[in-house]
């Protein structure tokens, strides 16, 4: 019998982690897992789960920075859909009876949805046998957590989890940069490498050969940087290269009309789409990358290897994709953008600083097969488990 674990994902403002989720079940599932994949989130039409289970909860989302919790009809969520939405995901465990519990991000981030998740965990531990317990988390947090927060995330660590799967590279950035009481989580950290997928080489003939790809992720903060785009095209010596500019399923569709209002005004060569299938391909073919700096998109340029220009979001408190881009460029492969005083002109400086910036040749060592990792480091702690029948 396949061993069964349970994962669990909460995506609120963009799909990031939902996407990082989905490979990880593709990844386990090709190991010989049987996963049941619990999404909190807005449904996502195209993600590719394998053959996991897929299993939607009543789907919340946050509108803006201040992550106010909106139920599926855009209303504040109420004590009485939490209670309900928490009975679900508790009768999901109780069927699914599973070998490993797998939780993303909780309880470094996503402390909003603790009301479901803390019992989640109780119930997981009263099961006889219980499973083993894991938090899935990116290399590099949103903001570092005050003292007081640092010790309820130890504390709840200790009491729940059997370990945390890092979905990072130690020799690139160390958990501690943006988590110091990392030291105290020793015995339970595993780094697993990043979680990407393998991007196809770029023919000479693909699609998108030649192209400047402007792509924004989920696009729901895409704005400023579609505007910018289009704003600097002119301004850059790469002008009559055709734009393809990908705004995203979340970006709204009324900014998404007005920006192809724009788009119609320019001399021609400027492609508006919300997203394509092919993104991977696209990026392997193209001229120049410039995107945001998130984890999911970082990676894939890094695997396709286009020169690029990274305009990390930084709105509020974010501080994870500017670590991340600075981290980067540091090491010369690509070149950063700062998304305040963004402008056309500012865009059109980057792009034109990264068209002149020296190619590395040597390959940069990063660890890519974070999926992989992850499901064999879960199959090795149920190994272990088994042989400590006592335990």
């Amino acid at each position: 019998m396949k061993p069964k674990v349970l994962l669990y994902v909460q995506h609120l403002l963009g799909i990031g982690h939902l996407k990082r989720a989905a490979l990880l079940a593709r990844g386990m599932t090709d190991a010989g897992f049987h996963v049941v994949f619990v999404s909190g989130g807005e449904p996502h039409s195209g993600l590719d789960l394998g053959a996991a289970e897929p299993i939607q909860l009543a789907p919340c989302h946050v509108r803006d920075e201040s992550f106010q919790l909106l139920d599926e009809t855009g209303q504040p969520v109420s004590a009485d859909w939490q209670q309900r939405r928490r009975d679900h995901l508790l009768s999901i465990l109780q069927e699914a009876r599973p070998d490993a519990l797998l939780v993303e991000l909780f309880p470094f981030g996503r402390r909003q949805m603790r009301f479901e998740l803390l019992p989640l965990l109780e119930a997981a531990r009263e099961q006889d046998p219980s499973p083993l317990v894991f938090c899935s988390v990116r290399d590099i947090l949103s903001k570092i957590p005050s003292p007081e927060r640092q010790t309820w995330i130890v504390d709840v660590l200790g009491k729940y989890f059997d370990g945390v799967l890092v979905h990072g590279d130690r020799s690139f950035i160390p958990f501690d940069a943006t988590f110091p009481a990392t030291h105290l989580l020793e015995s339970k950290l595993l780094y697993t490498g990043y979680v990407t997928t393998t991007t196809a080489a770029g023919s000479p003939t693909g699609a998108g050969r030649g192209e400047v790809l402007v792509s924004t992720g989920g696009g729901a903060v895409a704005g400023p940087l579609l505007e910018a785009a289009l704003a600097a095209r002119p301004l850059t010596s790469i002008a009559s290269a055709p734009w393809r500019l990908l705004a995203g399923r979340n970006f709204p569709e009324e900014s998404f009309q007005r920006l192809r209002k724009q788009a119609l005004k320019t001399a021609g060569g400027v492609i508006l789409e919300r997203a394509r299938p092919d993104f991977q391909q696209l990026l392997a073919n193209c001229l120049l990358s410039i995107s945001q700096a998130g984890y999911n998109t970082t990676l894939e340029v890094l695997a396709a290897g286009p020169r690029a220009v990274l305009v990390p979001y930084a709105a509020g408190e974010e501080g994870e994709q500017s670590l991340r881009a600075a981290l980067l460029a540091k090491q010369g492969l690509l070149t950063v953008v700062e998304e305040r005083g963004l402008s056309g002109t500012t865009l059109a400086a980057g792009i034109e600083m990264e068209l002149r910036r020296p190619r590395i040749e040597t390959a940069f060592d990063l660890d890519l097969e974070g999926a992989a990792h992850s499901a064999s480091l879960i199959r090795q702690a149920l190994d272990a488990k088994r042989q400590q029948p006592d335990r």
